[in-house]
C-alpha cells in the first residue's frame, strides 16, 4: 500500500552561494532519500524553497547597496540552477516570497491568535544609536554567553548550536556601525511556546529510532529547559506583513517563525499548481502519512521544538515522523560556512567534478554520526578508487565484453551455484541497502550497494569469462548472462544516488521499476558503451585548486 511521504528539507536564505557542505547536509539527502520512496511505489512531495526574509539578505543589501529583492533575484536563481544541474528532484522549491507563503503564515498566525497562544508584549529590544534604528538579531553580533564563541549572533551561536536572544550575548556589538546597542522599549507579539513544554516533551518520549544526537538533545531542551516565550515579529520592513494593525507601523513577522510554515504553503502550493486544492491534506490531515524533515544539526531546535509548537498551536496538523538532521562537513577541520568563505561551493564543485561523481563523494561521506571532514583530494579520490574502479569499470568491461562476444543479452540456461550465488549476494545488497534508506541510513546504504557491485567483479576475478570465451564459449556467454542480470540489481540500489549515469542505464537496459532486480530480458540488444564516469587527474585538479582545498 503507498504512504504519503512529505520529504521537507531545510530553506536555504538567498544570501549567497551554498557550499558542497549544504549538498552533504541536507539537500542530497533528501534527493536520494526521496527518489528510493518514488522508486518503491510511495506517494512523495518533496518541498522547500529559497528563504527571502532572512536578515542575512538585508545585511547583504546593507553592504552592497541594493534592494534586498536584488540579493534574493540573483541567488534563488542561481540555487534553481543548480539543483538542476545537480540533479536534485524537487516536486516544488518555491520562495518565502510568494502571496501564497504570505496567505499562509497569516492564516496560521491568526489561528494561534484565535487560540490564545500569541500575544502582545512590550519587551526592550536592541537599538543602534548610530544608525538610529532598531537591530533584529542577525545585526548583532557577540560573545556566546554558554561557549564563549566571540562570533555568536544575536539568534544563534554557530560554536554550540544553541538558540540565543540577543540580549544574552555578553559585549554586543551592531554590524552595521560596530557601535555598542542599547536596550529600548518596543512593543511585540510573542508565541507562547511555554504552552506547549509538556506537550512537545510527551511526544518526543514517542519518536523511536530518531538519531541519538538529535533526539537526545531536543529531549534534555524540552525535559529541563523548557520552551520559552519568543518574539515573533520584528522592527524591520522586510518580510510577511502582519494580518492586524495591532502594533502599528513598522512591525513585519520575523523569520524563524515564517520560513518552516514554508513547509506547508508549499505543500499547498504545490497543490494549487496541479489544479487540486485540497491535495495537500493527504500529507498534512492524514495519520498515516510520514514526514521527514532534511536539515542541518543547527537547525534541530527549530524543527523539533518550535515548529512541534507551532503545528499544535494550529490545529490538527501532522507532526514531524523523523528529522534526520546531519553534522557538519569541515574543510580543514573548519566548518563550511558560505557567510564565512570556508569550502567548496557547489558552483566550484560543479566546474571540477561530474555530477553523479560529485553525489557519489559527497554520499560517501555524508556526516550523518559526526562532523566530516572532506576536501577536494578527497573527493577525487572517492570518484577515481571507488565510483570508477569499482563501478563504472564493472559495467563498462561486461557491457563491451557482451557487445563484442554477443551483440546482445546471451541466455542463461544452465546457470551452476556459482552464478546463482553472485545474484543472491546482489539481492542481498539491495535489500539491505533498501532498509538502510528506509532508516535515513544513507551512507550505509551507498556501501552496501558498492558491495554489491564487489561481489560481481569478484566473481568476475573468479570465472575469467574473457578466457573462457575461447575455451568454452557456452559458459562464458552463462557468466556474462549472469553478470549482466547482476548488474542490473546495483543499478536499482545505485539509481537514488546516482541518477545521471542511472539514465544510461536505463537507456542501455530497459528502465527498471520498484525496488528489485530484474532480469536483462535475453536478446535485449547491448550497444558498444561509452564509459559512465571519467577519471579525475589528481594531479592537475590540485594544482589549480586552492592549497587550502587540497
Amino acid at each position: 500500500m503507498s504512504t504519503p511521504v512529505l520529504v521537507a528539507v531545510g530553506w536555504p536564505y538567498a544570501s549567497g552561494s551554498r557550499h558542497v557542505g549544504h549538498l552533504a547536509g541536507a539537500y542530497l539527502p533528501a534527493d536520494v532519500f526521496a527518489r528510493h520512496q518514488r522508486r518503491v511505489g510511495n506517494e512523495v512531495l518533496m518541498v522547500s524553497g529559497s528563504d527571502v526574509h532572512g536578515t542575512p539578505i538585508t545585511v547583504r543589501a546593507d553592504a552592497e547597496g541594493v534592494t534586498p529583492q536584488d540579493i534574493v533575484d540573483r541567488y534563488h536563481n542561481e540555487f534553481v540552477a543548480q539543483w538542476a544541474e545537480i540533479g536534485i528532484a524537487w516536486d516544488n522549491y518555491t520562495t518565502t516570497g510568494t502571496p501564497h507563503h504570505a496567505r499562509v503564515t497569516q492564516e496560521m498566525f491568526l489561528q494561534q491568535l484565535e487560540n490564545g497562544h500569541i500575544d502582545k508584549r512590550t519587551s526592550d529590544q536592541f537599538y543602534d544609536p548610530e544608525a538610529d534604528r532598531f537591530l533584529p538579531d542577525r545585526y548583532i553580533e557577540g560573545t556566546c554567553p554558554h561557549c564563549d564563541y566571540a562570533e555568536a549572533r544575536g539568534d544563534q551561536c554557530d560554536n554550540c548550536g544553541r538558540t540565543l536572544d540577543a540580549t544574552d550575548l555578553v559585549s554586543p556589538r551592531s554590524t552595521i556601525s560596530g557601535a555598542t546597542p542599547v536596550l529600548r522599549a518596543t512593543e511585540h507579539f510573542y508565541f507562547r511556546y511555554s504552552d506547549f513544554t509538556e506537550r512537545v516533551a510527551a511526544w518526543l518520549r514517542t519518536r523511536k529510532g530518531w538519531r541519538p544526537h538529535v533526539h537526545n538533545f531536543v529531549l534534555a531542551w524540552a525535559e529541563e529547559d523548557g520552551l520559552l516565550d519568543r518574539a515573533i515579529t520584528r522592527d524591520i520592513e522586510w518580510g510577511v506583513e502582519l494580518p492586524v494593525d495591532d502594533l502599528g507601523p513598522g512591525k513585519r513577522i520575523y523569520v524563524w517563525y515564517d520560513a518552516v510554515i514554508g513547509y506547508l504553503s508549499a505543500s499547498q502550493e504545490w497543490a494549487a499548481q496541479r489544479g487540486d486544492d485540497d491535495r495537500w491534506r493527504l500529507w498534512w490531515e492524514n495519520d498515516d502519512a510520514r514526514h521527514v524533515y532534511f536539515i542541518g544539526k543547527d537547525n534541530v531546535p527549530f524543527h523539533c521544538l518550535f515548529w512541534p509548537a507551532q503545528l499544535m498551536g494550529a490545529g490538527d496538523l501532522h507532526l514531524p515522523d523523523d528529522v534526520p538532521a546531519n553534522q557538519y562537513v569541515t574543510f580543514k577541520g573548519g566548518k563550511a560556512s558560505s557567510s564565512r568563505g570556508v569550502g567548496l561551493t557547489i558552483a566550484e564543485g560543479l566546474e571540477l567534478f561530474q555530477p553523479d561523481g560529485l553525489r557519489y563523494a559527497l554520499a560517501a561521506n555524508f556526516p550523518e554520526q559526526a562532523d566530516t571532514d572532506i576536501s577536494v583530494a578527497e573527493i577525487a579520490r572517492r570518484i577515481n578508487e571507488e565510483l570508477v574502479a569499482t563501478w563504472g569499470n564493472l559495467v563498462n568491461r561486461v557491457l563491451s565484453m557482451v557487445h563484442k562476444n554477443h551483440g546482445a543479452q546471451p541466455a542463461s540456461d544452465g546457470r551452476t551455484a556459482q552464478d546463482e550465488a553472485v545474484l543472491a549476494a546482489v539481492d542481498a545488497s539491495l535489500a539491505t541497502a533498501g532498509e538502510q534508506i528506509e532508516r535515513v541510513e544513507l551512507r550505509n546504504a551507498l556501501r552496501t550497494a558498492m558491495d554489491g557491485a564487489q561481489a560481481i567483479n569478484a566473481y568476475l576475478n573468479a570465472t575469467e569469462p574473457w578466457k573462457l570465451a575461447k575455451s568454452d564459449p557456452e559458459r562464458s556467454a552463462v557468466v556474462l548472462a549472469t553478470a549482466l542480470d547482476g548488474i542490473n540489481g546495483v543499478r536499482v540500489a545505485l539509481s537514488p544516488f546516482l541518477p545521471f549515469s542511472s539514465a544510461i542505464l536505463d537507456d542501455a537496459l530497459g528502465a527498471v521499476d520498484g525496488w528489485q532486480r530484474v532480469p536483462v530480458a535475453p536478446g535485449t540488444p547491448i550497444a558498444k558503451p561509452v564509459p559512465l564516469f571519467t577519471k579525475v587527474d589528481v594531479d592537475e585538479l590540485l594544482a589549480d585548486a586552492d592549497p587550502a582545498d587540497g
